[in-house]
């Protein structure tokens, strides 16, 4: 049940056809892992907030440095050196103090996944490299949690929702890992990119048939285009074929 006052701070997502008090109330009893807090991360974490996802778990092993202030605005420079995921923190649960917020300074890895992520509905992939992509897409699998994956570099970026045993996964669409290097990347371009991906969270979590299921949706900030791709599951995929 919604409290008067949260009945008042999401007047206009209760006014939504497509959300009204059912979504809203499924958002507040909901819980969401994002793992990486940086440029996607920020955007996400911070819609994701807002909205009144009722848990959020911030994942991140790493701390602020001035290169990231260009894109990951979750952060100032009186956070420099800090640990990302406790100064997220901080941040989204002074965003909104209705909901439950926990930082988890760790990267996740096969080791710790499973524990990391096994009490959350939705899994937002905010990482910067496929090594641990991989790993996010083979614990969601096994939880069967719903994963949603985000990527940038440059004025480009990607979005893909991925349900576990009935889409194509991450590693039907990306069979190999694309060269492993720091990515160049205008800050609102990661911006649009971890809305997109928030959106997509969002939608799962209140019941809304997530749009991206099944489809990569490719975004190029350079020439404003928007291509939808349609994926398929690949039956010889080592993550979630049939012999995974």
């Amino acid at each position: 049940m919604l409290t008067e006052r949260e009945q008042t701070r999401y007047r206009r997502q209760l006014a939504m056809d497509v959300l009204g008090p059912r979504g809203q109330e499924e958002l507040k009893k909901s819980s969401l892992a994002m793992v990486g807090a940086g440029g996607l991360g920020s955007a996400v974490g911070l819609y994701c907030a807002a909205a009144g996802v009722g848990r959020l778990v911030v994942i991140d092993a790493d701390r602020v440095e001035l290169s990231n202030l260009n894109r990951q605005v979750l952060y100032g420079e009186e956070d420099l050196g800090q640990e990302k995921a406790l100064r997220a923190q901080r941040r989204l649960a002074a965003l909104n103090r209705d909901i439950e917020v926990e930082g988890v300074v760790a990267e996740v890895t096969a080791d710790n996944a499973a524990s990391l992520l096994q009490d959350v509905d939705v899994v937002v992939d905010c990482l910067d490299n496929f090594a641990g992509r991989y790993v996010l897409n083979q614990a969601c699998l096994a939880l069967n949690v719903p994963l949603v994956h985000g990527a940038c570099t440059e004025m480009q970026g990607q979005v893909m929702t991925i349900i576990p045993h009935q889409t194509a996964c991450l590693r039907c669409v990306f069979p190999r890992p694309p060269p492993s290097r720091p990515s160049p990347i205008l800050g609102c371009v990661a911006g649009t990119v971890g809305t997109l991906q928030a959106t997509q969270a969002i939608k799962l979590l209140a019941g809304i048939q997530p749009g991206l299921a099944g489809k990569l949706l490719v975004y190029d900030g350079h020439y404003l285009t928007w291509d939808l791709i349609e994926v398929e599951k690949n039956d010889r995929c080592p993550q979630c074929g049939g012999t995974a």
